[in-house]
């Protein structure tokens, strides 16, 4: 028998090529290339076909392993789905807590293994419902969150200690109020710290680069935040995933594969800087971090960027931080499918787009999956579109064999080629935002809001001109087309929040109040963790208006730079 953990035997590829003689009018045999050259959606150049040669110098072991091995190619666990399956985790959220919290149950009734709650534009952006900057979309793009009791209500009837939770707290400035309330919604529950399992997203790319809104914190603190819930969690929520790289936003802007990747790796490696600097041990946190990348169309350039961020991540890990804990080697990551790619023209295509997003992201060793609603790209998921999609979560899971073997494209020429060159893409890219002094200093100078622009310009041509086809929309167009379908309707969302903040404000004891806000704004001086802080002062029912008006007055605000 053969060893198949050796490496690749170029003598043996050298001697195949020529014993073997290809037909001279074959296309594929020949190696003809076509007279355009086709690509990649990041602009890798692709041939018409792959052979041993294209991966001659590839040394199994230390390249590719075995699952749950260095360098977790080929997956983080050693049975991956064989065992334990990906977590379904269908996003949800809209109107007032009470409404979400609905769906909430419905998706649980109908088989997700998990929650997904992504919050309103007020909220995300650390404004209150009724404020006159925000009001008009309340309880639009998620649910809406005031204070404590909106958490309170969210989460009613659901057992938070036994579910996992995700937490869209994209910006640290709605992070720092939101995650707060759910840990102090679970003290007041009676249900420990260190039995809560999820993730908040806490990325400041979201609230300096991606999701700008008015009066946005500096870099530097909008990264301090971030950094301080990673401290907060690694204390007293060691099932936690405090952060998770938030690729998928980065992609939504319209960032290609590699930027996404490269991204939200420079982001960790910052993070990892600074707890270091704060005196903790690598090994202590890194376990605990997380990334949330996209699944969009090109179907194996998405596979081969999970393959190569793991790559990326397990060596960076183990050479630069010296981690010893296996767990800290391993690249674990969300996927949504992509939204961006959704056509408001005959949406039920994206039925079939959702998908095969969805399929590249199991064969690419995703842990956890939300799968667009065909409706996305007009209105907040309907009750039948979420279903559709928990559906076909449902179906890849049950139905189509993709769980019986581990990594199958694993092996391939063209797959095993096309991680190598995204990974040397990467990592060059990398290596840019470190010279340039990382990636707070890349934000601060506009540097990535350009890389993104420009990669989206890129890409909006590309539909534009017909060189990237969409069918429905450059493509394949149905005249006077009809939607085959009811739109969602936001329930009314600001007159009830209006109602309860005007009660809890009249409620409230108004001592413990300034007590809580000026806790807070003696951490912001005094260079505190403000987590620590706002655990308990949100007991006092402060609002998440209030929380980021104290922290925005203590650190100031920042323009985004002009270019």
């Amino acid at each position: 028998m053969p060893d198949s953990t050796k490496s690749f035997n170029p003598d043996h590829i050298k001697n195949n090529k020529t014993t073997k003689k290809q037909p001279k009018d074959s296309v594929c045999g020949a190696q003809k290339e076509p007279a355009v050259t086709l690509q990649t959606a990041s602009g890798i150049p692709l041939k018409s076909l792959y052979t041993p040669e294209d991966i001659s110098d590839l040394d199994y072991n230390r390249q590719i392993g075995l699952p749950g091995q260095e360098p977790f190619v080929r997956g983080v666990y050693a049975s991956m789905y064989r065992e334990r399956s990906w977590t379904l985790r269908q996003l949800a959220g809209f109107g007032p807590a009470e409404e979400t919290n609905k769906r909430y149950k419905f998706l649980l009734k109908e088989g997700a293994t998990g929650i997904n709650g992504v919050f309103d534009y007020p909220t995300l952006r650390g404004f209150d419902s009724t404020d006159p900057i925000a009001r008009a979309d309340a309880g639009r793009g998620g649910v809406a969150i005031d204070t404590l009791a909106d958490m309170q209500i969210l989460f009613d009837g659901i057992p938070i200690e036994t579910t996992s939770t995700s937490l869209v707290t994209c910006q640290p400035i709605c992070n720092i109020s939101v995650q707060s309330m759910y840990f102090a919604h679970a003290q007041l529950s009676n249900v420990p710290l260190n039995r809560l399992s999820g993730t908040s997203q806490n990325d400041f790319l979201m609230e300096t680069t991606v999701t700008v809104a008015p009066e946005v914190l500096p870099p530097r603190y909008s990264f301090k935040l971030s950094c301080d819930a990673i401290e907060y969690c690694t204390r007293h929520v060691p099932r936690w995933n405090p952060v998770s790289f938030s690729g998928y936003n980065y992609r939504e802007s319209g960032c290609t594969a590699i930027q996404e990747v490269a991204f939200v790796i420079s982001n960790a490696l910052a993070c990892c800087e600074e707890l270091l600097r704060r005196g903790f041990d690598i090994d202590s946190f890194a376990p605990r971090l997380s990334f949330f990348l996209s699944a969009h169309n090109d179907f194996f350039e998405e596979i081969a960027k999970y393959r190569a961020a793991r790559r990326i991540w397990c060596r960076i890990m183990k050479e630069r931080f010296a981690a010893n804990d296996q767990r800290s080697l391993k690249f674990r990551f969300h996927v949504q499918t992509a939204g961006v790619a959704l056509t408001a023209q005959q949406p039920l295509n994206n039925i079939a787009r959702a998908a095969y997003h969805g399929l590249a992201a199991v064969l690419g060793g995703a842990q956890s999956l939300h799968i667009d609603g065909y409706d996305e790209a007009l209105c907040t998921p309907t009750e039948l579109s979420a279903l559709t999609a928990l559906r076909t979560n449902q179906i890849l899971q049950m139905e189509t064999g993709v769980t019986r073997t581990i990594d199958p494209l694993g092996g391939s020429y063209f797959v095993e080629s096309l991680t190598n060159q995204l990974e040397e893409k990467i990592i060059a890219l990398l290596e840019e935002i470190e010279q340039m002094g990382g990636v707070v200093r890349a934000v601060e100078t506009g540097w990535i809001h350009r890389e993104i622009s420009d990669a989206a310009f890129e890409y909006q041509q590309a539909i534009e001109s017909g060189k990237m086809p969409v069918v429905g929309l450059n493509c394949q167009r149905v005249a006077q087309e009809e939607l085959p379908m009811d739109l969602f309707e936001v329930p009314e969302t600001l007159r009830i929040q209006e109602e309860k903040l005007e009660k809890i404000k009249k409620e409230r004891n108004q001592d413990q109040v300034r007590r809580a806000l000026d806790a807070i704004a003696n951490c912001c001086r005094e260079d505190g963790n403000l987590m620590e802080v706002i655990v308990d002062s949100v007991k006092s029912y402060i609002t998440v208006g209030e929380i980021s008006r104290t922290i925005k007055d203590c650190y100031g605000t920042w323009n985004m730079p002009l270019f």
